[in-house]
Formats: C-alpha cells, sequence, structure tokens
C-alpha cells in the first residue's frame, strides 16, 4: 500500500514525553495534537521547539491548566487568565519562529 499524502494525516504526541523519544515528525506534513501542556506537566517552550514548523503545525492542548486554574467564584475568571496566558505564550513563539 501505498503511503498517505503528506499533510493528509495528524498525530498524537504527548507533550510530557521526554524528547528522546519522540519520533522526528518533520516530514509528516500534517498537524501534531499535544496534549499534557501545564497541569500534566509538559513544557509549552520545549514542544513549540521540538515540533512547530513554519505553519505552527501543532495543537496543543491544556485542558486541566485551564479547566482547574481557580477554584469557587474565581473558577471562571482564572480559566480566562489561564487560556490568555496560554494562548500569548504560544503567539510570542510563533513570533520568534515568524509563523505570524
Amino acid at each position: 500500500a501505498a503511503l498517505p499524502e503528506p499533510g493528509s494525516v495528524g498525530v498524537v504526541v504527548g507533550a510530557t514525553l521526554d524528547a528522546a523519544t519522540v519520533p522526528d515528525l518533520s516530514t509528516l506534513g500534517g498537524p501534531v495534537l499535544v496534549p499534557g501542556v501545564g497541569a500534566q506537566g509538559g513544557d509549552l517552550g520545549q514542544v513549540m521547539d521540538a515540533g512547530m514548523n513554519q505553519d505552527g503545525g501543532l495543537l496543543i492542548n491544556s485542558s486541566r491548566g485551564i479547566l482547574y486554574a481557580g477554584t469557587g467564584s474565581d473558577a471562571l475568571p482564572a480559566a480566562r487568565r489561564a487560556a490568555l496566558e496560554l494562548q500569548q505564550a504560544m503567539e510570542a513563539a510563533m513570533r520568534v519562529k515568524g509563523v505570524v
């Protein structure tokens, strides 16, 4: 069977994997879903350095880090702050790499 066209296949790679165990994704040409940034211990900077390409290429997920950022009456404002901080950190890294 023929290999799929570049860009037609995506993969999931956990942000908590040791960099030595992550396969070379440079020829994938498709999106990489990266769960585990934040509360689960994945480092946003390391993930972006290892996997971001000129098109971005990463779908970074941080559910727990946002959902459980606060409690009680602070839950929603804290979740908003956590999401905004993550978005701003991703944007800054993308600007450095010339993606945006």
